[in-house]
């Protein structure tokens, strides 16, 4: 195991700039999730660390190693990639163990480290079969094995879950987040799904454009984004956000001239602004509610445990997420409020979260 270091990190292909002076520093035995939309440099950046990408400019540290002109098989870390890349005609047991056959490392060493590995993924019973015969989910836990059995100083992981359906993507989410917890290994990985980032990270690192946004752990970005791209990227269903400006009488006049009651939250008057709520942050109040609006309902979207409902609040539309079942049809009207604390406001023209 050891820590990571990843400092003032540049790319560009040609002329092109793709990763603007990254910096981020992954303590030791960390599981370090880089999350974002497609083409904000998060490949780029693993694939960096890795040693199969160049780098235009800065540091990158494993341990106390600068890596930038090594080659990969000189870095200690191994990497899971989004295809399983498996030999077809080799077992289980020797795709695994092929790195340490490369290596020239004696064959009792490889044997006992793919048994050691089999252990830890549930792969035991399944040593002789060949990839043909897995299903998805055995054959990326096979990829994680090769990894494994090299026992690296990081493991990369570049969206190994995307090749598979929603349901296994779930099961295996919770094996990773459980080997982690076993091997108490260093881990860096990518994906462009929050939902695997908020559920596996112990700190998220959240991309756009080539640039880090925030940095923190996933409750913390959840709690408090630092500006709207984050406020828009990381929740689901996401946070509802409406442009305005206060009124200076407690309010949030959106601009379409619907008010919306701010709760508390000091706001500056006369400034462009953009209020977030959270849609699972919205709950039905009766008429005349303190701090309430009405609103008409637009579409409902129960899904058994939860129902999602657009309200038009003037021509403002607001999606409320309620964990109880709601009796209410297109162009019914019914009252909601924030729930208190929960409101966020940012500067419109810089996209920054006020305090």
């Amino acid at each position: 195991m050891a820590s990571l270091s990843v400092q003032s990190v540049k790319k560009s292909y040609g002329t092109v700039p793709v990763l603007h002076g990254v910096d981020v520093e992954i303590k030791d035995g960390e599981f370090l999730i880089l999350v974002g939309p497609s083409g904000c440099g998060k490949s780029t950046l693993l694939r960096m660390i890795a040693g199969l990408e160049s780098i235009t400019g800065g540091t990158i540290k494993i341990g106390d190693r600068v890596v930038n002109d090594l080659p990969p098989k000189a870095r200690d870390i191994a990497m899971v990639f989004q295809s399983y890349a498996l030999y077809p005609h080799m077992t289980v047991a020797q795709n695994m163990g092929f790195s340490l056959k490369l290596a020239k490392r004696p064959k009792a060493e490889i044997d006992a480290a793919v048994r050691k590995a089999a252990d830890i993924l549930a792969l035991g019973s399944l040593l002789e079969r060949t990839p043909k015969q897995l299903s998805g989910g055995q054959r990326q836990r096979v990829a994680m094995g090769r990894a494994i059995v090299r026992n690296p100083a990081v493991f990369l992981f570049d969206e190994p879950l995307s090749n598979l359906d929603a349901k296994l993507r779930v099961q295996m989410r919770a094996e990773i987040k459980e080997l982690h917890q076993r091997l108490g290994t260093t881990i860096v990985y990518v994906t462009h799904d929050q939902i695997e980032a908020m559920t596996m990270a112990d700190r998220i690192v959240v991309m756009h454009g080539g640039v880090v946004e925030q940095i923190g752990r996933p409750l913390d970005l959840y709690d408090r984004p630092a500006n709207l791209f984050v406020a828009g990227f990381i929740g689901s269903p996401s946070m509802n956000l409406i442009e305005g400006e206060a009124n200076g009488a407690g309010g949030f006049v959106a601009g379409d001239g619907a008010v919306l009651p701010l709760s508390g939250l000091k706001a500056p008057a006369g400034r462009d602004l953009v209020l977030g709520i959270r849609p699972e942050h919205l709950e039905l109040a009766e008429a005349g509610t303190p701090g309430s609006i009405a609103g008409k309902v637009v579409v409902t979207e129960p899904t058994g445990s939860e129902t999602q409902v657009t309200i038009r609040v003037g021509k403002t539309d607001l999606l409320a997420l309620f964990h109880s079942r709601l009796d209410a049809e297109p162009g019914d009207e019914i009252h909601l409020r924030a729930m208190p604390s929960t409101m966020h406001l940012f500067d419109k023209a810089s996209g920054r979260r006020l305090d």
